[in-house]
């Protein structure tokens, strides 16, 4: 009989426990497992994080519009000088060329997807320029670098200009000897009574033809002792000119200075002296000039500077 009322009263704890151990609250169970709260917080912290960093890395566009990641950078400020020459290598990976300038010393040139590319006068890419290709490029100083703006491929032998001043002209041989601005050497061409002669477009003599005049050449290139088919005087020495436009550079220490000439977009560089300003401090890069100059066989020189107010928007 004691062994039975044991047997009931452990019996009868068991269910004790059991009611006690399944009456616990699910509320208060999850209270011993991680806070889901806790983890959600964590969450909710690292996707804050990260999506500041997202924007912090995000490009504010810059007050012109430019946006520094999408956009390509702006082309380098300053004038362009052409060069012209035989590619001796190009490097499609990192992104340059060197060209040999006809008669001077091999130059690194570098390009981007701001560069174009012409071949016969028709845009192709830079896959299509090769070693041995004659070229005339567009260039800008960028930095320490010299960057090329417009590549052109001439693969035919049609009529090409050449710039320059005449260094020598004997009438009785026709022998024609042109510094080339593209060349370091001269250049020698034949003139003959089937060139045609003008001064600034207009009909003249062979006979006006004089040394240290500025002219341009058309001719055929990639020919020795070509006859000239055209040459056109475009400033003779003692010609007095006008130019009227903005002022793109100022070097004071050498008195020199560069115009972009509004009736042709031409920029000129001219000598100066100081004394020809009553203000030298209105003499500024991005000022308006009105310029009277002469042209002396070596450049163009100032006679006179006249600042002008710079037109309102």
């Amino acid at each position: 009989m004691r062994k039975a009322g044991m047997i009931l009263l452990a019996g009868s704890l068991g269910i004790g426990i059991a009611q006690a151990q399944t009456t616990v609250p699910v509320s208060e169970r999850s209270s011993f497992t991680p806070s889901s709260d806790a983890t959600a917080s964590t969450t909710s912290s690292s996707t804050s994080t990260r999506a500041n960093a997202a924007k912090k890395r995000t490009a504010i566009p810059l007050p012109d519009g430019h946006d520094p990641l999408l956009d390509l950078p702006a082309l380098p400020k300053g004038s362009v000088t052409l060069l012209g020459g035989t590619v001796k290598s190009i490097d499609q990976v990192r992104d340059h060329l060197t060209v040999e300038p006809f008669g001077g010393k091999s130059q690194k040139l570098v390009f981007d997807e701001r560069t174009h590319f012409y071949r016969d006068g028709k845009e192709t890419t830079q896959s299509a320029i090769r070693k041995g290709d004659r070229v005339y490029i567009d260039t800008m100083l960028d930095g320490t670098q010299i960057f090329a703006r417009n590549v052109r491929v001439m693969t035919q032998l049609a009529p090409a200009d050449a710039r320059g001043r005449v260094m020598n002209f004997d009438l009785g041989s026709g022998e024609l000897i042109l510094q080339d601005e593209l060349s370091s050497q001269p250049v020698k061409l034949m003139v003959n009574s089937a060139t045609r002669v003008t001064d600034n477009n207009r009909a003249v003599s062979i006979s006006d033809l004089k040394s240290d005049s500025l002219v341009t050449v058309k001719f055929a290139p990639q020919r020795h002792n070509e006859v000239a088919q055209e040459v056109n005087i475009l400033a003779a020495p003692g010609a007095s000119f006008a130019f009227l436009g903005k002022i793109t550079y100022l070097d004071l220490s050498k008195q020199i200075l560069g115009v972009e000439n509004e009736s042709d977009k031409k920029i000129y560089d001219i000598k100066f002296t100081p004394t020809q300003l009553a203000n030298r401090e209105s003499l500024h890069e991005g000022a308006n000039a009105s310029i009277q100059a002469i042209f002396n066989g070596d450049g163009y020189t100032a006679r006179s500077i006249q600042i002008l107010p710079n037109p309102t928007r």
